[in-house]
């Protein structure tokens, strides 16, 4: 079968714009659906509908996909639909103080009963300080302590009386009540007791033990009366609190009816309150100091929900950039006290686990797996069904904690959407053995999509999106077009389309600002074209070095007349935001011998092993054809000239082969026209990548040195379907002034060549006589 010269509507897959029906993208619907995903979206819906445990998501896909931004639209549509979870809160726990307590409340009612709380201390401070301050309550109280005072003075009264009658008395000293005898009506001293005669001293001692005994039981009994003094201070204070406070714990009760695990709550606060009314009113003539102390009444109100939208409530969508251990699973802030860390359940704080509560939480795989306490952490959340805020497992040792807390866990439920690349996925599947239980769902995005008319209009859609979300200056059907065009190009099919849209993303945001710049409205063609030339110079300086000593003859590219032995092959040059084509001269030397091919790049290791069975291949293909009846004894070598750096692939067999073909036969082979292709065994060409930036690098190095009309390249019949050529070479092919042909055999390639056909062996395996393979069989 002959070769393709192909014609300029083969080289490029042109988008109507008169296809779109609208004079701007102005005119059309934002939609946040994720494009060209069908099989992902699926996957997707399937994880997010299924409520079963262990049904997380891995979004398995390339980061410039723009699949962040894009799920987490779509997610926030479904969301829309769903309710929005309930508040949580931490309260302080009557019982086990360390262990504070998790409520769970209807979305908005969290901040109500926060500030309900807040309102009903102020009330309680201002409210008990005044029930103390009346004349009842003092009347009161002084009833009671002047009742017990007098029963204290009468049982004291009654023991100093009949002690007289025994000439003892009861003093009060600085020590206590003490027993003394008497002299003369009064107190006996110290120094007239001591000077006492021995047997008198011994009598009046036996009568103050006596006496001492019952001052004792006096003692116990005026204790007594002191306690129940203050039992029944204790009990009018209560009666006067709870008539003075009852009324807002009532109205709490009725406002919180139907959330009954506020219910307990309430009852101790109000006995906490009634067993600590020092706190609120002091006694007189102490200061207050309650700021620390009613700490314990206040609610810390963990997540809040109710300031999600009222006009469109939803469950809630987290994108989590930073998943440290304490921003996914939340912390416990502490403070300094007395050289040592204490804390408060007012400073547990919430992580993003927390916040996505009911909802969806988005997480990088590749940031979750940073640290290992946190990957842990959050499958043992997903396994428990619940988040528990604790310190990581590597917390410093050297931190001393006065007082810790262990809150109460919260029970999760929540769709957890991890983002990453294969690499990671088929890692965590083939070393976890827990992940395949934990994320269930694969949903796989592609780079590519088919294009058809939808997916057309699904660009266009796309663009006005992003125009109208972020302000931009919306595109004619021109601009669209070319935008289309562009997405091919990306995705290296005629017939697909990129789903690298966070790519198409930056273009139309570069697009819109060059419409701008050039005082326009709205974004044409020729804007989409200035933002694509503007992105090229930004990256290519690389290549303009190149070029620029192919100019100068640095680089021995020839792409005029004819040489043995040589060759231009095509390399791509990927240096990750840019790629671009590079010619390299491919030179072969045959001579007598046994050795075989020598590849120069191989002996010195400048090669890859892609690139090692490309040369294999050759072998194979150069017995097959022409040492059939005979050893084929040749030697050769073959190089790439002026090359430095490794050389991988086996996209430039086909110029190698023909490079040594020509060497064996004396074939001079046209400079003019380079080649690019993979060969088999068989002298099958084979596809390869990167074929648009190949044949532009080639070009570019022709249109330097000057257009003839006889140049072009040769690539394999093949890779036709993904030419996406710039339009100044789409226009130099119609001009005539560069061709490309597409061949299927290598025969077909060496008659482009050299001009001259290879022809075809007879029975006897023998290639007629002028056919450009002829000495090569002779050979």
């Amino acid at each position: 079968m002959a070769f393709t010269l192909l014609q300029p509507a083969q080289l490029r897959r042109v988008c109507d714009p008169h296809q779109f029906n609208f004079e701007s993208t102005a005119d059309l619907e934002a939609q946040e659906t994720i494009i060209g995903q069908p099989r992902g979206v699926r996957a997707i819906e399937f994880g997010i509908g299924i409520q079963s445990p262990g049904y997380n998501i891995y979004v398995l896909g390339d980061s410039d996909t723009g699949r962040t931004a894009t799920l987490e639209r779509f997610l926030l549509a479904r969301a829309a639909h769903q309710p929005v979870p309930p508040d949580w809160v931490y309260v302080h726990n009557f019982t086990i103080s360390h262990q504070p307590r998790a409520l769970s409340l209807p979305a908005g009612q969290g901040g109500q009963f926060k500030g309900d709380m807040q309102s009903l201390i102020e009330s309680l401070k201002k409210d008990l300080s005044e029930a103390f301050d009346t004349d009842a309550y003092r009347e009161a109280s002084e009833n009671i302590r002047a009742h017990y005072k007098g029963e204290r003075n009468t049982l004291l009264e009654d023991l100093r009386q009949r002690a007289i009658k025994d000439e003892m008395t009861v003093v009060d000293t600085p020590s206590g009540w003490v027993v003394v005898p008497m002299s003369e009506g009064k107190a006996m001293s110290a120094d007239v007791y001591q000077q006492l005669p021995v047997e008198e001293h011994q009598m009046l001692e036996r009568k103050r033990q006596r006496w001492g005994e019952e001052l004792d039981e006096l003692l116990r009994k005026m204790r007594e009366l002191d306690e129940k003094a203050q039992e029944q201070t204790d009990t009018l204070d209560k009666e006067v609190a709870a008539s003075s406070i009852k009324h807002y714990f009532d109205h709490l009760r009725e406002k919180y009816a139907a959330q009954e695990a506020i219910w307990p709550y309430l009852e101790g606060v109000y006995k906490d309150v009634l067993d600590n009314l020092d706190d609120f009113a002091p006694p007189e003539g102490e200061e207050k100091d309650n700021e620390t102390d009613l700490r314990r009444y206040e609610v810390n109100l963990l997540v809040d929900n109710g300031r999600r939208d009222d006009k469109h409530p939803s469950a809630p969508v987290v994108v989590e950039l930073n998943p440290r251990y304490t921003n996914l699973l939340g912390r416990i802030e502490y403070e300094m006290q007395f050289g040592a860390t204490s804390t408060h359940f007012t400073n547990i704080k919430a992580g993003s686990l927390h916040r996505a509560n009911g909802g969806y939480l988005i997480l990088n795989v590749r940031d979750i797996l940073a640290e290992r306490d946190t990957w842990e952490a959050l499958k043992r959340a997903i396994r428990g069904r619940e988040i528990k805020v604790q310190p990581p497992d590597r917390a410093d040792g050297n931190q001393v904690l006065a007082k810790s807390l262990d809150p109460e866990p919260i029970p999760l439920q929540v769709k957890i959407i991890l983002l990453g690349n294969a690499d990671y996925y088929y890692t965590l599947y083939n070393r976890e053995e827990d992940f395949s239980q934990l994320f269930k769902v694969k949903a796989e995005f592609d780079m590519v999509m088919p294009r058809t008319a939808e997916n057309e209009l699904a660009y266009a859609t796309f663009v006005a999106s992003r125009c109208q979300e972020e302000q931009l200056r919306h595109f004619e059907p021109t601009a669209v077009a070319q935008l289309v065009e562009f997405g091919s190009r990306l995705s290296g099919y005629q017939n697909k389309l990129s789903t690298r849209m966070e790519i198409v993303a930056d273009v139309v945001r570069e697009a819109s600002y060059w419409a701008g710049h050039n005082g326009r409205e709205r974004v044409t063609a020729a804007d989409v074209q200035i933002a694509l030339d503007e992105r090229r110079t930004r990256s290519n300086l690389d290549e303009a070095y190149v070029m620029e000593h192919i100019t100068d003859g640095s680089l021995a590219i020839r792409v005029r007349g004819t040489a043995v032995g040589q060759a231009n092959g095509l390399s791509i040059i990927d240096l990750g935001d840019y790629t671009y084509g590079q010619p390299g001269r491919i030179s072969a030397r045959t001579f007598r011998g046994e050795q075989g091919i020598i590849n120069i790049d191989r002996e010195v290791e400048l090669t890859g092993p892609i690139h090692h069975k490309g040369l294999l291949a050759l072998v194979g293909f150069l017995g097959g054809n022409y040492a059939q009846e005979q050893a084929l004894t040749v030697a050769a070598s073959i190089t790439f000239e002026q090359n430095y750096g490794l050389i991988e692939g086996d996209s430039a067999s086909t110029a190698e082969l023909c490079a040594l073909l020509s060497s064996l036969a004396n074939l001079p082979l046209k400079q003019s026209i380079a080649v690019t292709g993979a060969v088999n065994q068989h002298g099958d060409i084979l596809p390869i990548g990167g074929v648009t930036e190949k044949i532009e690098g080639f070009f570019h190095v022709c249109q330097i040195e000057g257009l003839t009309g006889e140049q072009g390249v040769v690539i394999p019949h093949t890779n036709i379907a993904h030419l996406m050529l710039e339009q100044e070479v789409v226009m130099a092919v119609q001009a005539g002034q560069f061709h490309i042909w597409a061949v299927r055999k290598l025969d077909e390639a060496i008659e482009v060549l050299s001009g001259v056909p290879a022809g075809e062996r007879d029975a006897d395996g023998i290639y007629p006589e002028g056919a450009s393979t002829r000495p090569c069989k002779r050979g």
